[in-house]
């Protein structure tokens, strides 16, 4: 594990690596120390068991897990700690990602996975964010210019659309 890592960022496969990017983006823009790995449910039970046992003992304080398909990752995740678990439902050929969805979503009673949209890493990244400025000042005032700065770009396209009609902005 990356030594002073808040937030472990575990996959299912490497071809997910683009979406789970997104959340180490959104992490390195707010400046919060991440790690990233290749764990399956299914293909490495051993590792995955490993990795989240030790997590929070490592000073680990939220995971983020995307997986497509079956999806089990956050949920083995959260059933093996207390730290909480974001999972991230990665789109798959054959359903779309919904079935990635439902089984990310769909936990049992007592197992709580926080899940995202589909493929939605930026998201992830910054409820991870969130769940960390809980007791840190730094990135709660972070967050509010974060979201301060998104208010007011969505603003200078609405006046910009007003101004210009919707031909326009989209010839642009």
């Amino acid at each position: 594990m990356k030594k002073n890592a808040k937030i472990g960022i575990i996959m299912g496969s490497d071809s997910d690596l683009a979406v789970m990017a997104e959340a180490g983006t959104i992490l390195e823009e707010f400046s919060v120390s991440y790690e990233i790995t290749v764990i399956s449910a299914h293909r490495s039970p051993e590792l995955a068991h490993k990795y989240v046992k030790n997590a929070k003992n490592l000073g680990l304080k939220v995971i983020i897990a995307g997986a497509g398909g079956a999806a089990h990752l956050a949920g083995v995740a959260a059933s093996l700690t207390t730290l909480p678990v974001i999972g991230i439902p990665i789109k798959t050929k054959s359903l779309d990602g919904l079935d990635s969805l439902l089984s990310t979503a769909g936990m049992p009673p007592g197992v709580p996975v926080a899940t995202v949209g589909i493929n939605a890493g930026k998201n992830a990244g910054l409820l991870a964010i969130q769940i960390l400025a809980i007791n840190n000042k730094n990135l709660e005032n972070k967050l509010i210019v974060y979201k301060e700065k998104m208010s007011k770009e969505i603003e200078i396209k609405g006046e910009k659309l007003s101004k210009i009609g919707y031909k326009k902005y989209l010839d642009k």
